[in-house]
């Protein structure tokens, strides 16, 4: 399986519940490697553009108001197969479906305040990745315990 990443953002419910570091935690536990991070509260025209798949549909202004009421916690997350297994992570969208053990089965209250966004796909995480992030800003590094295994 090939390396690649991932855009994943805390919602404003999860960083103002502090779940952040919880969060973090379960990505860092399954061995995936944080190649950037930043804190921010999302303008209207940034949050258009990433919801932007939604615009015809009724919810999108909601999804807009929401994503912009407080700061989120955006990330870009690198390793095998790390966009699929994210959204196993994340766990189902509605909170009611999603598996006891995920984020959402564990720590969501209801769909619209599901504390967690992950890109769903290749061309999606590509895309969320290039909006949310300067090429600037992300890191190319490798951890410690690799250069150790390779000595």
């Amino acid at each position: 399986m090939a390396v690649e990443r991932t855009f994943i953002a805390i919602k404003p419910d999860g960083v103002q519940r502090g779940l952040v570091g919880q969060i973090l935690s379960r990505f860092e536990d399954k061995g995936f490697k944080l190649v950037a991070l930043k804190q921010l509260i999302p303008s209207r025209e940034l949050a258009e553009q990433h919801y932007g798949v939604h615009r015809e549909r009724p919810f999108f202004s909601d999804l807009v108001n929401f994503i912009t009421s407080g700061p989120i916690v955006a990330m870009v997350w690198e390793g095998e197969g790390v966009i699929a297994s994210a959204r196993k992570l994340i766990g189902s969208t509605k909170p009611l479906e999603a598996e006891p053990g995920t984020i959402r089965g564990d720590l969501a209250v209801n769909i619209g305040r599901n504390v967690i966004h992950g890109s769903d796909g290749h061309e999606t995480a590509k895309f969320e990745i290039g909006l949310w992030f300067d090429s600037k800003e992300i890191n190319d590094w490798t951890p410690s315990d690799q250069i150790w295994r390779e000595e």
